[in-house]
């Protein structure tokens, strides 16, 4: 069996600074841009987008300089921003691939995919790259897509390529031919390896492909092959992938502090609609997100919402998130915001034919966060039996929907329902040979026509929470012949009577 032919794919994204401060800013792609690196007062501008290299800024400048053009949108460099926009592509490029390398500079994003072997699953190479750029796209980065039999080929191809041709496929065996229009700059020359070819009057890879080569290598060393081998398409590499995890994250500085929420929601949007488009290419869903604000003065809030099922609603997200936050706002202006997401699968339900439609989880969790807004949260969710006899003893845990739901068997038993008065009412109580003899309940008499009991309930002595009771299953019968079925209790500790529920 012979190995599958080597064929490679490089993403590049220029300018990869400012592409990310704008991924999250889709209100500010349309102004002139730069990014500032650096510490106050000698911040330089790192990166740009072409409107603001349309007006005659450059990398390199200082802060004064490029303060020249009023238009230009200044902005901060932000290093979380970049890991983020770094792994989404990264994350995405996986998805194509099971071998993916970074092999990004400071401002530049470059991908290399090992795509040998994947005709099968995503087509044609051209086919796959086209797929790849939209997937990028859609992430809100521009990128050019080259694909090669090289690896090193495809990287200078891409580099060397504008926004308004994205997508390049070398024939096979064709990589010096293609190669050899491309300027010098592709292959990242040192300042005095570019002086020299300079001076020689090499300008372009078909010149420098064109030298002969132990003439080149007798005057500029091993380097002088390594770099004619690159000219011409042919030098190997070794490939080391890595494994993108998949890190449901983003993150934005936001250039003022905001004390709105409504202004908090509105960036919010946006990075909600990223980690569902990252989420949803995997067939998945979100489970759980988890905000986290840097507030100003050093501090930090972090809220969690974890809906019953998980959803790529994004209005339901943003309409939870809008309720904790308003029932737990931060103390402080917020400077950053981080959105950090949980995976799950999606529910499916199959019906019957016959079945009645189930509602969706979704406004029920946006009911019960309305009511825990409102009675707090320690009090809602489902009733939990504790592992003890004392009476009320429950607890209330969060609601969830359990993964294996028990069947149950129909029976034909008819059993009595005790309805549970809370708090239990007090009660006179007249006995007779120490049993219940006459009740007054609610302003009424009534005779016991027969008494079950008594039954002891008595526990945790240890502790300040002990109790003693006796309860009594009660047939009563009132002065106008009604009838009333109850339970009826006897704290021993405090001597009082108290009616605890009535049967139906």
């Amino acid at each position: 069996m012979t190995p599958p032919t080597e064929l490679y794919a490089c993403l590049y994204a220029r300018e990869f600074p400012a592409q990310a401060m704008l991924r999250l800013r889709s209100g500010q792609r349309s102004e002139p841009c730069a990014v500032l690196d650096g510490d106050p007062p000698q911040q330089t501008v790192c990166s740009l987008n072409a409107r603001a290299r349309a007006l005659g800024a450059q990398a390199g400048m200082t802060r004064v300089e490029v303060e020249t053009w009023p238009q230009i949108l200044l902005l901060a460099r932000a290093r979380n921003e970049e890991a983020a926009a770094k792994m989404a592509l990264l994350e995405c490029a996986g998805a194509f691939s099971p071998r993916v390398e970074d092999r990004s500079t400071d401002t530049e994003l470059i991908c290399a995919l090992d795509i040998a072997g994947t005709g099968k699953l995503f087509g044609a190479p051209d086919r796959l790259a086209a797929r790849l750029l939209d997937r990028t796209c859609a992430l809100g980065i521009n990128a050019v897509i080259a694909v090669s039999r090289n690896l090193h080929a495809s990287v200078c191809l891409a580099k060397s390529q504008s926004l308004k041709s994205r997508v390049h496929v070398i024939p096979n065996g064709e990589e010096a031919r293609t190669l050899e229009s491309l300027p010098l700059s592709v292959l990242e020359l040192s300042e005095n390896h570019a002086q020299t070819l300079s001076l020689w009057g090499i300008h372009n890879l078909g010149m420098l492909a064109a030298l002969p080569e132990q003439e080149l290598i007798a005057r500029i060393g091993q380097v002088g092959k390594h770099l004619r081998l690159l000219a011409r398409g042919e030098l190997p590499h070794f490939f080391q992938p890595i494994e993108p995890p998949l890190a449901l994250e983003e993150h934005m500085e936001l250039d003022s502090p905001i004390e709105l929420l409504d202004s908090l929601l509105f960036v919010t949007d946006v990075m909600l609609q990223q980690l569902i488009l990252r989420v949803t290419a995997r067939m998945l869903a979100l489970a759980a997100v988890t905000i986290t604000l840097s507030l100003d003065g050093g501090g930090s809030h972090s809220r969690t919402v974890r809906p019953a099922l998980p959803s790529c609603d994004r209005r339901l997200w943003l309409k939870l998130l809008h309720l904790d936050l308003a029932a737990h706002p931060p103390q402080a202006a917020i400077l950053s915001v981080r959105l950090a997401a949980e995976p799950g699968s999606t529910g499916k339900v199959q019906l019957g034919l016959f079945s009645p439609q189930i509602p969706e989880s979704g406004p029920l969790d946006v009911t019960l966060a309305r009511i825990a807004k409102i009675v707090g949260e320690e009090n809602v969710g489902r009733a939990v039996l504790c592992d003890t006899h004392q009476p009320e003893g429950f607890r209330i845990e969060r609601f969830v929907i359990p993964k294996d739901v028990p069947r149950r068997l129909p029976t034909s038993h008819v059993h009595a329902v005790l309805r549970t008065i809370r708090p239990p009412e007090n009660v006179h109580v007249v006995l007779c040979a120490h049993r219940p003899k006459r009740i007054r309940f609610r302003q009424h008499i009534y005779m016991v026509i027969r008494a079950y009991g008594p039954w002891m309930v008595r526990g945790e002595w240890w502790s300040r929470q002990r109790w003693r009771q006796q309860q009594w299953d009660l047939w009563l019968r009132s002065d106008n012949d009604s009838t009333l079925f109850c339970r009826l209790i006897r704290d021993l500790i405090l001597d009082r009577w108290q009616m605890a529920g009535l049967y139906d």
